[in-house]
């Protein structure tokens, strides 16, 4: 019988889903709308990122994760419901097995919201597994091979980074720092500098469009629109590549920190065989411009961006399930 098993990337911007033996079939934004006075759910994905910053004040467009956790657990379980429905995999007798992927520092209590949620939405049986591990099994790194692997995960709530070998993870840390922190950087330097008021998804577009963070890393410029601090009117200004690497400078800087702290944690020869293979930057984060170029000169040791980022985790989560059967895996509690 064919079995209806399911690997979810819960991620704080994004929610990836891979069927097995179909590969990813679900990409949307985490994100649900809801009418703030009825709490009733109005959309939920790609149609309620469209409502961000855009709707009347009863209608809020809500991310339920934050920072690679569940914030809101009914919002998370409805999410995840919807999507898992819109699979059209639950049969009248089976119910899905759900592999579903979290950072390495959350607490039990988070672990079990994480859990609790899937399986609320309709999972028969729930593992978890830890994102840098699937991450580096989804960028199609050996870590099952007793030698060392570095792994950097940039998503959208969290940064993980992780040293795995012999199929675990060796010594990692994970930080509140990513995609969401850059996009507020951005806000928030435009704010400051030239009192001009944007939204969010403007500042995820200059990110995407015109960012750097490797200095003289990139010579571009864009319009962009927002809102006149002083005088409350919508005003035009140009933006530079230049100022957007000062604008990310200090955020960046604590990735390159945080992955200082791994490498010294690693035992030497481990760190022989990273300086050989190099490091993985997966997620999301993995495609600003000039990230491997910076990792390069601080670590010291070579960094290549995975082939296709943004889609380690699910496709990582889909390589696990093939094998799940073969090698039961422990379900932390």
């Amino acid at each position: 019988m064919f079995s209806k098993d399911i690997g979810i990337d819960l991620g704080t911007a994004n929610v990836l889903i891979h069927l097995r033996g179909k590969g990813i079939v679900l990409n949307e934004p985490s994100v649900v709308a809801i009418d703030k006075d009825t709490k009733k759910v109005l959309a939920i994905g790609e149609e309620a990122r469209r409502m961000v910053g855009r709707t009347p004040g009863n209608i809020i467009a809500i991310r339920p994760l934050k920072d690679g956790v569940i914030a809101d657990f009914d919002v998370t379980e409805s999410m995840l419901r919807y999507f898992i429905n819109k699979l059209n995999i639950s049969g009248f007798m089976s119910k899905p097995r759900i592999l579903i992927c979290c950072p390495t520092n959350i607490t039990s209590v988070e672990q079990k919201a994480i859990r609790e949620a899937a399986e609320k939405s309709g999972g028969r049986n729930v593992f978890l597994e830890e994102e840098p591990k699937v991450a580096a099994i989804g960028a199609g790194m050996e870590i099952f091979q007793p030698s060392g692997n570095m792994v950097i995960d940039i998503g959208g709530g969290t940064t993980d980074v992780a040293v795995l070998s012999m199929g675990d993870i060796v010594t990692s840390e994970s930080i509140k720092v990513a995609g969401d922190l850059f996009d507020n950087d951005i806000l928030q330097y435009i704010k400051k500098n030239y009192k001009l008021l944007i939204g969010e998804r403007t500042a995820e577009n200059i990110k995407i469009s015109i960012g750097t963070v490797y200095p003289e890393g990139r010579d571009e410029s864009m319009e962009i629109r927002g809102r006149d601090l002083v005088t409350g009117l919508p005003r035009t200004i140009e933006i530079h590549s230049n100022e957007i690497e000062k604008a990310l400078h200090e955020s960046v800087a604590l990735i390159v920190q945080s992955a200082k702290n791994v490498l010294e944690k690693t035992p030497p020869e481990l760190s022989a065989d990273i300086i050989d293979r190099g490091v993985m930057v997966t997620g999301g984060g993995a495609l600003l411009h000039g990230l491997d170029h910076l990792l390069t000169e601080e670590l010291k040791v070579p960094v290549f961006i995975a082939e296709n980022p943004m889609n380690c985790v699910a496709e990582g989560t889909g390589l696990i399930l093939e094998n799940i059967d073969k090698a039961p895996k422990h379900r932390k509690k």
